[in-house]
């Protein structure tokens, strides 16, 4: 079992010669494909892991400096990833990824995924030309005629705002459309949608800690054909802290995890409602590094009950 900086040194090693985005015609994947998944919607194939842009990607976005964020994106696309998660609340990241995405001329790579919420914080109705105006603001930044996935951002004004989407995918804007909510007290909220909407994606928080999903709603999208994109996979920071000075147990080479954030990623992707995973980061190591956990095998049932039990005795 290596460390995550010894995997994440491998992994760069091979082209460290020349910066990522200037790789990005021809290069090379480290070594075995990437798990796609298909969209239970349509049977469209998605690389399984992708990339979020809320926390550090964020953070920063909103910094005069963006060159690390050139390299994610950069090495999101070069190590066969695709997919990528974004939303207007999540500050400059649309804009920003948007803006590299065609400096690097890679915008028709990316599986662009956002989300639209005008709705009041209260529950109140959300205005139909705000929302309108919205959708039609993150167009303008992330330079796609087509938007692949639209969701309403924390189940606001679903009636409103899915209502104005079905509208976009009738007309061929956009794609596929869902809902998200990574609130406990929503969940319920989640179920009824899921039973009366046409929904292609559902966005959700699941962790090999907080595994709420796998009680009601994954079984229901399963049985709904509702593709699942998982938020929040490490917690925030929350199983870092928990794993903070150990190392990954020996054993989960049995599934070709070799970091922390692998192990992690594995036990998400491992659940069969899972479309994506969509960790954010704002450092290319990282990046490949959680694209590697959708390379290799998958631990099996009796393998998850044994990594469950293992976090659960490091104590929170």
């Amino acid at each position: 079992m290596i460390t995550r900086r010894q995997y994440l040194q491998l992994s760069l090693a091979a082209g460290a010669a020349m910066s990522l985005p200037g790789r990005l015609l021809g290069a090379t994947a480290p070594a075995g494909d990437l798990i796609m998944r298909a969209i239970p919607s349509s049977g469209e194939l998605v690389p399984a892991v992708g990339l979020g842009s809320s926390a550090t990607f964020a953070q920063v976005a909103r910094s005069e400096d963006v060159s690390a964020l050139r390299d994610v994106l950069a090495a999101l696309v070069e190590y066969g990833g695709s997919i990528f998660d974004t939303a207007p609340s999540y500050g400059d990241s649309e804009r920003v990824a948007g803006d590299i995405a065609r400096e690097l001329g890679i915008t028709d790579r990316i599986f662009w995924a956002t989300k639209v919420n005008v709705a009041g914080r209260d529950g109140g109705r959300a205005d139909p030309d705000a929302a309108r105006a919205q959708i039609e603001a993150s167009f303008e930044r992330l330079g796609a005629e087509v938007i692949d996935l639209v969701q309403v951002h924390n189940l606001g004004d679903v009636p409103t705002q899915l209502g104005l989407l079905k509208e976009y995918k009738e007309a061929g804007r956009v794609r596929y459309i869902g809902v998200t909510t990574t609130f406990p007290g929503q969940y319920a909220e989640l179920e009824q949608v899921m039973r009366r909407e046409p929904l292609d994606f559902i966005g959700v928080d699941y962790a090999i800690d907080n595994r709420a999903m796998e009680e009601t709603i994954f079984p229901l999208a399963t049985e709904r054909k509702i593709g699942v994109l998982v938020y929040l996979p490490f917690g925030r920071t929350r199983l870092w802290d928990r794993v903070r000075g150990k190392e990954p147990p020996t054993w989960a080479a049995e599934f070709d995890a070799r970091t922390w954030a692998q192990f992690f990623l594995k036990f998400v992707l491992a659940h069969p409602a899972v479309t994506a995973v969509t960790p954010a980061t704002s450092r290319a190591r990282h990046m490949i590094d959680n694209l590697g956990a959708a390379r290799g095998r998958l631990p099996d049932a009796d393998m998850r009950k044994r990594m469950v039990a293992h976090i659960e005795s490091l104590g929170g």
